[in-house]
């Protein structure tokens, strides 16, 4: 076979016949982002949250039930809110920050589909220092222009005007990081949310570690730009989830009940 012969396949964003098939879908992606975020040690407590619009009425969001663990949650588990707070379905109660957060996220970025949001170790650290992320590294491109500063901290979020200034800090971006908090992530899928979750989470602890030993030297501007281009898509963000999705599902196959 010669090389012109050769067709390469790459996996896709997949399409849906139902709002049924694609909530599957979803709940399903949701509960192996919260079996990997236990996995990794996203969890602290009760806190921390991802959302998903629901595919047939968009006003409404999935969201992780409030007191159980990153680790045994099953897309069976996740809870239906409306706009108001509410539970519509599910047996489990939401925590307000999510509420809070979330649902200004979702109304002010009709583009965004997945949210994520936990108290994360090195995320929380870098928090801290009150400044955005450098770009010091090829991964660390993906949020190159492409990630926001919430430059107070007020307590737990459980006020509506809160969750909309926080939305508000977000603006456009992928990211934002929460003064003294930590990470917030934004996507149009729930692969997406949740890999630049990750990802933004190993950012700060790479620089965090390389400015522990000296001084990072950047890349510059322009190679930073174009190197954003390629590793900071909305489908560079779902394609980079894929392995880490197949692995949990194949160790943790009871996340999809």
């Amino acid at each position: 076979m010669t090389q012109t012969e050769i067709r390469l396949e790459f996996r896709q964003p997949p399409t849906f016949d139902s709002f049924e098939e694609h909530r599957t879908h979803i709940k399903q992606r949701m509960a192996a982002a919260f079996r990997l975020f236990d996995r990794f040690g996203f969890n602290e407590g009760v806190a921390g949250h991802l959302t998903a619009r629901d595919p047939e009425d968009p006003h409404m969001f999935w969201v992780n039930p409030f007191g159980v663990s990153f680790g045994l949650i099953k897309a069976s588990d996740l809870i239906l809110c409306d706009r108001e707070g509410n539970v519509v379905e599910g047996s489990y109660g939401v925590n307000r920050a999510a509420f809070v957060i979330h649902s200004r996220v979702h109304q002010a970025r009709p583009d965004v589909q997945a949210a994520a949001h936990t108290h994360s170790p090195y995320g929380r650290s870098w928090s801290t220092l009150g400044r955005l992320l450098d770009p010091i590294t090829q991964d660390s491109c993906a949020f190159y222009d492409d990630h926001t500063l919430f430059d107070d901290y007020t307590g737990v979020v459980l006020d509506i005007e809160e969750g909309k200034r926080i939305a508000e800090a977000l603006g456009s971006a992928k990211a934002c990081i929460l003064r003294n908090h930590g990470l917030l992530t934004a996507g149009k899928t729930v692969d997406e949310a949740a890999w630049w979750f990750i990802t933004m989470e190993r950012t700060c602890h790479v620089q965090l570690m390389a400015e522990a030993a000296g001084t990072p030297v950047l890349i510059d501007e322009d190679q930073a730009a174009i190197t954003a281009s390629q590793v900071g898509s909305s489908l560079a963000g779902w394609f980079s989830f894929q392995p880490l999705y197949d692995k949990i599902v194949h160790d943790q196959p009871d996340l999809l009940d």
